[in-house]
């Protein structure tokens, strides 16, 4: 059978993976909106190292978009994506309808507090709800031994394993490095949206993030970092949502580095695409 099999219903998705446990496969699920990049593709290699077999879903999920955002015009590139999974070797891809995972009568949603609290949910209150839905969904329709999930939506990485942790859903789920282009803007599907001199201005972000973590690292005050950091990414075009240092582990809030590893987390708009990127801190090594 050519790789990889596409199924479009969850019973098919779940016979596909009966078959594989009973011959002893480890299983990994890479979940994706589609319009895949050289980040979900890093995603799908590890996968591929970590596990006997890959499945990737591809599915824009409603849930996560507020009205006045862009699930409309959401990137949706199905030959190109299913051209780059069969490259490296997926062994199915999951790409149910909308109906498929919310049919007619669907009244269920997962909220949670913890790390969903504050950043996104300050500006996108519906997000993590959205989020954590499909992913509960997809986590008990594949059972997946991992799931795999990139860094640069780093407070969606510690939702998730808050999730399965919380629900005891018996999956690992794995946190991959964020892939970046040459000047340092983190790859993402909405990339795409923008102009060419957006496109020029949106590695401040990361610029920032960088000279912010080793400003902290060198023993300056963080509150003082962070308040030029959001002076210069106002001051290169950007509408700021938020620039904060938190704990890597909680997200909790952080005065200095002896309240725990920290990460620095942005997002901000350009023109009218919305970015957003982290990095960690590491550890002190000033006075």
């Amino acid at each position: 059978m050519a790789r990889p099999r596409i199924v479009r219903t969850v019973k098919a998705l779940r016979a596909a993976v009966a078959a594989w446990r009973r011959k002893g496969d480890r299983i990994a699920l890479v979940p994706t909106m589609g319009a895949l990049h050289d980040g979900h593709m890093s995603l799908v290699k590890l996968a591929r190292r970590r596990a006997d077999r890959v499945v990737a879903s591809i599915f824009v999920n409603p849930a996560q978009f507020a009205p006045h955002e862009d699930f409309a015009r959401y990137p949706r590139t199905w030959k190109t994506d299913l051209a780059r999974l069969r490259a490296e070797n997926a062994d199915l891809v999951f790409a149910p309808a909308l109906a498929e995972i919310y049919p007619a009568g669907f009244a269920t949603q997962v909220v949670l507090t913890g790390p969903a609290l504050g950043l996104e949910t300050d500006f996108r209150p519906h997000f993590f709800a959205g989020v954590a839905t499909v992913v509960a969904k997809l986590l008990i329709e594949a059972m997946p031994d991992l799931a795999l999930f990139g860094e640069k939506d780093y407070q969606q990485l510690l939702v998730i394993r808050r999730l399965a942790r919380d629900l005891d859903l018996p999956v690992k789920i794995v946190g991959a490095p964020i892939v970046r282009e040459r000047d340092g803007l983190a790859l993402s599907s909405r990339n795409a949206y923008l102009s060419p001199a957006e496109r020029a201005a949106a590695p401040t972000l990361h610029r920032v993030l960088e000279e912010s973590a080793a400003a902290i690292r060198s023993g300056e005050a963080i509150a003082t970092v962070l308040a030029r950091g959001r002076g210069r990414i106002a001051g290169a075009g950007f509408k700021l949502d938020y620039l904060e240092a938190r704990h890597a582990e909680t997200l909790a809030p952080v005065a200095s580095m002896k309240d725990g590893p920290v990460r620095l987390l942005v997002a901000a708009k350009i023109g009218a695409t919305r970015l957003i990127d982290n990095v960690g801190v590491g550890r002190l090594t000033g006075r």
